[in-house]
């Protein structure tokens, strides 16, 4: 143990107390930066470090192997607000993880071992610190209903892998700032925002679901949202999009049109109970592998239009209900151009 001392900011000394167990024997000076960022809690730290040759000659570092660290072993922060009066379950953690999570209420520094709000808190908002053994976010706030906003503060890492159900049934969630959000290794985001029935808008335009494989449920019952921008969401690996959008039933208009969709292999209920949306662009949708579209635009009342043209329906098995309870206008359009739907399935 010893003490390292830098001149990091103007008029400000800062002393970090370094310790080097066996695992980062070989990256002392990388373990030293890290300890910087994560004590000194100063935004401008890797810039300061950087630019500031001294500091960089006397711990002999390479930036850029910095950035590769830390996006590796940094942790994650979070900020949780709690919906006033609500008591209850704020955040799921396994009995293996709970060494891994570090929970701090407003205005007390010390860390807490519940996971849930009592009647008689008052609590402003909760901080909670991940460390990066932690690779999963499987329903880490899933039914969680007294959450009203979730921040995620910090997020250098890259290697959480799931994230199914995370937010699931977040009721009364009405803001969450995604912006620092890490998605890059991510394969399961299987009912990611289900059951947000209380959210407004979601930013998902840094997103990267390059590795994602499953997005079945994935805004299920969003019902206050109408509008989603999903330019930028790669599904090229994606085989399930059942109920991917059902009950978002403000959504007026969406646009798919950039996704692929070559190894889809289910479609049931995409767009379940999607009642308000009047434009719905899938003209590029690759049908070939689809097994089911099960109730697919099931009460799709405000649709007057929708073009099927690239739909191979060939493989489909079942497609009941596809365009049940749908506006006449459309029904009648989609009897007299395609063919290969049966009278039943158009009900």
């Amino acid at each position: 143990m010893g003490s390292i001392y830098f001149n990091c900011l103007p008029n400000k000394e800062i002393v970090i107390q370094v310790k080097k167990p066996n695992q980062f024997e070989n990256i002392k000076s990388k373990y030293i930066l890290e300890h910087i960022l994560d004590n000194v809690k100063k935004k401008k730290s890797l810039e300061v470090i950087k630019y500031n040759k001294k500091i960089k000659n006397r711990l002999n570092i390479n930036i850029n192997d910095y950035k590769e660290f830390s996006e590796k072993y940094s942790s994650i922060e979070i900020e949780i607000r709690p919906r006033i009066y609500m008591y209850g379950k704020f955040i799921n953690i396994n009995d293996e993880n709970k060494k891994y999570y570090h929970i701090y209420f407003v205005n007390n520094k010390e860390e807490i071992k519940r996971k849930h709000i009592e009647k008689n808190d008052k609590i402003e908002f909760i901080q909670i610190i991940i460390e990066h053994q932690v690779k999963s976010f499987d329903g880490l706030f899933e039914d969680c209903e007294c959450i009203e906003s979730i921040n995620f503060k910090k997020f250098f890492r890259n290697d959480i892998n799931n994230m199914r159900a995370m937010f699931a049934r977040c009721s009364s969630l009405r803001e969450l700032n995604l912006k620092n959000f890490n998605t890059n290794k991510v394969i399961n985001m299987f009912a990611l925002f289900a059951g947000c029935s209380s959210l407004r808008e979601l930013n998902l335009n840094n997103f990267n679901t390059n590795n994602v494989t499953d997005m079945g449920s994935m805004f299920d019952h969003c019902s206050l949202i109408k509008e989603l921008n999903l330019n930028n969401f790669n599904t090229n690996n994606v085989t399930n999009m059942s109920y991917m959008f059902s009950g978002c039933s403000s959504l007026e208009e969406l646009n798919l049109n950039n996704f692929n969709t070559n190894n889809v292999t289910d479609m049931g209920g995409m767009f379940f109970c999607c009642s308000s949306l009047k434009k719905l662009y899938i003209d590029n949708f690759n049908t070939n592998n689809v097994a089911s579209m099960y109730g697919m635009f099931y009460f799709c009342k405000s649709l007057k239009e929708l073009n099927l043209d690239n739909f191979n329906t060939n493989n489909v098995t079942d497609m009941r209900g596809m365009f049940w309870e749908c506006s006449k206008e459309l029904k009648m359009k989609i009897k007299a151009r395609y063919k290969n739907i049966k009278e039943e399935d158009i009900g």
